[in-house]
Order: C-alpha cells, then structure tokens, then sequence
C-alpha cells in the first residue's frame, strides 16, 4: 500500500529499516510563500530509544531543476553516533550537476544540530534554514489489510499509532534553483564493502510496493537513480496497469505520467500532491482511483489529527 512496506529485506544494502524510507513530503510553508518544508521519514518500527537511526548512513534529499531525472542540487544530511542519549546531525548542501554526484563536496549549512528523542522538538536555525531530526508520529494514513483484501476496508488506520524517524528541512526557495518546477527525490546511501551505495529511495507515494512485482524489481529499483527508470520499468508498470483493466494505449500513458519516479513539485503553489505532497494529502486514494480507474471505494480514512501547526509540523511520538 505504502512505501513503508517496500525494500526492507530485498537485498544487504536495505535490510536495516533505520535506512529504509517510508514517505517523502515537498510542501510550501504555511504562511511564508518564500520557503520550503522537505520531509524524509525513516524506520517504520522507529522504537523510542537512541537507535533509530543509522550514523554511518547519509540521508539525501535531491532537487531535479530542469526535468531530467538527474540530481542538481542535493541536500545531505549525516548523523554522529548517539553518546549517553544525545546524538546530533549535520546539513550540507551541494549546489551543481557534478558537486551534486559527489558525496563529499557541498558548503556545510549547519553542524551539530541535536537529534530530539522526545515529544518535545529541539529545532536548529540557521540563517533561512531550518533543521529537525527525531522520533515522531507517523502521518501516513492506510489501510493496507483492507487494500489487500481487493479493496473491502476495514476502516481501521494501521498507521495511527505508529511512529517514525522524521528529518525535516526548512529551506528558502532560492536554494531549489531558478526555475520554480521542480522534482523531488529522497535515497538513502549506505555503507557496502566498503563504501556507500544507495540502500532505498522514494518519490512519489506508494510506486515502488504498488508497481514492482518481484524482489528482484524491487533491490533494481531503490538501487537505481531515477534517470534509467524508463528504460527499465516502463514495461513492466504498464503491464500493471493493464493487469487492472485499462486498454495497452492508455496504460502506457499513466506509466509514463508516473516515471521517472521523482516528485513534481511547484514552490509557487500550496496546491499539493500531485503538486509536491502535503502531509494531510490523501494520496493512497488518489492512487487506487487512477489505478482502478475509479472503481475501488474510498477507504473512509482522513488525516491525522496530531499534526502540528508549526515547524516541524509532525506530531509528537506515541
């Protein structure tokens, strides 16, 4: 149903869920048109202890600002180990198709920032940038056992008392480039015989567990960036949507609306999804209509009502 659920186990680079990403969030600040919210959470099974999140691991959120599926502008942040229950975080920025590419280039925009492990958030402000990292509700709303059972809902939420890790970046709009349309993607690089592989990704809401149909899919995939998607999945996306009953021509068509997987994203507009995504948007039924063309019901489900209004706008752990 979800991201949540996708890569975990596939392969030795995404079998630790302090490195697996559940959803992926690009919103306008509410009230302030001249910045950004960008939301990565992490670890679905986000205990409330010090471990939840990987120090070796760097977690990168990648701006596309001229609609080529390749990463210009990268935002990366990297955790210390936790010493006697306090950890702290980094933000760097890497601005430039090869400083992008590069893992150690970028200007630091921020060190030593304090991880918050509980309810209570500790925030870092820097200059137009602000930073938060720690354990908070989780604001996915679903009900996979009923979307498993061929759409009869149960109308329980599984995700309403579940947390996870947030990271969250206030950032101006300027640091996203010129051009206002954008796409947005999160991966997480882990360390792998030695050096750093990309373990996980996310884009848009619910493609990888909803489209890729074999584990084999499923390791390619979040090890891949979103340039080769095409060349490699278009096929096989269109076969699931024919598989739920749209003719060849027309699957074809919504497989190519949703890849390459990045998130599209207008920082003029509070719209949201498919215009970036807000943390209240409904996007799991706005998935199963344009999968089912329709003719799934709604699961009766709404946002989460511990949502805050302010940065960093998650709610606090269960």
């Amino acid at each position: 149903m979800a991201h949540h659920v996708s890569g975990l186990g596939i392969s030795p680079t995404s079998r630790d869920p302090r490195s697996h990403i559940t959803d992926l969030y690009a919103f306008q600040k509410p009230g302030d048109a001249s910045k950004t919210i960008l939301v990565m959470n992490i670890n679905p099974t986000s205990p409330i202890t010090d471990d939840a999140v990987d120090h070796e691991s760097v977690y990168e959120f990648g701006v596309d600002t001229d609609a080529d599926a390749i990463t210009d502008i990268a935002f990366r942040v990297r955790f210390s180990p936790v010493q006697e229950h306090t950890q702290t975080a980094g933000l760097q920025l890497a601005t430039g198709r090869e400083a992008a590419a590069d893992l150690d280039a970028g200007d630091t925009i921020l060190r030593d920032a304090p991880v918050t492990f509980g309810a209570e958030p500790q925030i870092t402000a820097v200059g137009d940038y602000r930073f938060f990292a720690g354990l908070r509700s989780d604001p996915f709303f679903a009900d996979p056992i009923g979307g498993a059972d061929k759409f009869q809902w149960t109308g329980q939420d599984f995700f309403a008392d579940k947390n996870v890790f947030g990271i969250v970046l206030e950032v101006p709009n300027r640091a996203l480039g010129p051009n206002p349309r954008v796409g947005v993607w999160a991966r997480v690089l882990v360390p792998h015989d030695g050096r750093l592989v990309q373990g996980d990704r996310a884009g848009q809401p619910g493609i990888d567990a909803n489209f890729n149909q074999s584990d084999d899919d499923k390791r390619v995939w979040n090890q891949q960036e979103p340039a080769h998607d095409r060349e490699r999945f278009l096929d096989k996306f269109t076969r699931v949507f024919e598989h739920a009953g749209h003719p060849r021509e027309r699957a074809a068509t919504l497989a190519e609306g949703l890849l390459p997987d990045l998130l599209p994203y207008d920082f003029t507009s509070a719209e949201g999804f498919p215009n970036g995504r807000n943390l209240t948007d409904d996007v799991i039924n706005l998935g199963i209509a344009q999968l089912t063309n329709g003719s799934a019901p709604h699961d009766g489900l709404r946002p989460h009502t511990d949502l805050r209004t302010d940065f960093p706008f998650l709610g606090s752990p269960h």
